[in-house]
């Protein structure tokens, strides 16, 4: 299995765009190449500064149709596809929070790094037939959020970008997943307080 994704890998690299499409795509849905995408961004800017966006960019959808096939999956399956992935306390803890951050419960473990249990919270999203448009806003907000920061990162530090985030990277992801989080409350509270005075 490991040659496989090695092989994949390698693959992804030579293809450029489409091949980080591909690795995002199949680490969201039924692989798991644990930092690939990021390496991969790292890789391919210090190449070619100019084409971050369209880096970054094609990332991002890989990792939203991937997670757009998780949750279709889920949404049939249910359950028991999650049972088989997950222990019982794991998944009641996530269901705990969508059912008491519902959009945050997707938009943050999306910004997360691995070992976070990201695909845990998508197919919890599909069991739950979570709104699609919900799901779909905050896997781009995140995602974007990560693999556009990661291509920012390469921009400005090159090569070493990628031991910067070995280094540091977990500590970045959950300061830039709180700095959204307050985001996303100061808004609603904003919002909330708007539709009150109306």
């Amino acid at each position: 299995m490991k040659d496989l994704l090695g092989a994949i890998e390698s693959l992804a690299l030579g293809l450029g765009g489409p091949g980080l499409f591909l690795i995002a795509y199949l680490d969201s849905s039924f692989l798991s190449f644990p930092q690939a995408n990021d390496l991969l961004i790292v890789l391919k800017v210090a190449q070619n500064k100019e084409l971050m966006p369209y880096y970054a960019g094609l990332a991002t959808l890989g990792s939203l149709a991937g997670c757009l096939a998780l949750y279709a999956v889920a949404r049939k399956g249910g359950e028991a596809i999650i049972r088989k992935r997950a222990r019982s306390d794991r998944i009641e803890k996530v269901r705990a929070a969508f059912d008491r951050y519902g959009l945050l419960a997707i938009l943050v473990p999306s910004i997360l790094p691995p070992p976070a249990p990201f695909k845990l919270f998508v197919l919890m999203a599909g069991v739950g037939a979570y709104p699609v448009s919900k799901f779909v806003f905050a896997l781009l907000i995140g995602r974007g959020f990560r693999y556009f920061g990661i291509g920012l990162l390469t921009i400005r530090y090159g090569d070493a970008a990628m031991a910067l985030l070995e280094e540091h990277g977990r500590t970045v992801s959950y300061v830039v997943a709180g700095v959204v989080v307050v985001g996303v409350v100061a808004y609603a509270l904003v919002k909330r307080r708007r539709t009150a005075q109306v």
